[in-house]
């Protein structure tokens, strides 16, 4: 493993554990400061928002700042015909450390550490929701990516989820990640082991479809090639 992949995956446990920590204990300072649900959501809802946001300033150079399994799937499979691609191996060692952790907001509020989660969330609005918000999120994030403005990655990214905690049923998991370290929390952010499956499977596919969209929006534009060489796409990778 070289110094540059270390830091990487580093990077990405480090923010993901960060960004879990940031939503379970938002959720746990929130039910102790008031018993207003509405109050509750929007304590949840800003906090995520700005603290994502600022782990994507943070973490972006060093790892791309994706936070979500996702997303790294999206970059591997629009980037793996470009220069800038990268091996299988790696976007597999990245997912793995983005789903490490869980047990970092609990202890900070004297929660028990890794407790299964009893909030059970399903039905179809559910799961419909998460298949809404994820695919916002990745088109978000590669339709950035394709234009040229990824500088607005983390307000944008930021904004879409703290917005999608209130426009869907679901409040926005919107990433494998987040939504099993939220099955070790038994506090108003969590959910229940059981709901955790069909969770990711709704962000899976909305997942493709944002990035689908987003593909088909905004096709790669050639390069300019030198003389004598064929004109090439540009690179699809979501942050490098």
């Amino acid at each position: 493993m070289t110094a540059v992949v270390g830091r990487r995956l580093l990077a990405e446990f480090t923010g993901t554990a960060l960004l879990v920590a940031v939503v379970v204990g938002s959720g746990i300072a929130a039910t102790r400061l008031t018993t207003d649900g509405a109050l509750r959501l929007l304590i949840n809802s800003v906090v995520t928002a700005l603290g994502l946001a600022v782990l994507i300033v943070v973490f972006i150079q060093a790892s791309g700042a994706r936070f979500n399994p996702v997303v790294t799937a999206a970059d591997w499979l629009l980037g793996r015909r470009t220069p800038h691609r990268y091996s299988r191996v790696l976007a597999a060692a990245v997912i793995t450390c983005q789903i490490a952790g869980a047990a970092l907001a609990d202890a900070m509020f004297a929660e028990p550490a890794l407790s299964p989660s009893h909030h059970h969330r399903g039905g179809p609005g559910i799961l419909l929701s998460e298949v809404v918000a994820t695919a916002g999120l990745l088109f978000v994030i590669v339709a950035l990516v394709r234009t040229g403005r990824l500088q607005h990655a983390a307000w944008a990214v930021g904004a879409w989820i703290g917005a999608a905690y209130w426009f869907t049923a679901s409040t926005a998991f919107a990433n494998p990640a987040v939504t099993i370290g939220r099955t070790l929390t038994d506090t108003y952010a969590g959910i229940a082991p059981a709901s955790a499956p069909a969770f990711i499977a709704a962000q899976l596919a909305g997942g493709a479809i944002g990035a689908l969209l987003a593909v088909t929006l905004y096709p790669a534009q050639p390069i300019r090639a030198r003389p004598g060489e064929a004109p090439q796409d540009e690179p699809a990778q979501l942050a490098s």
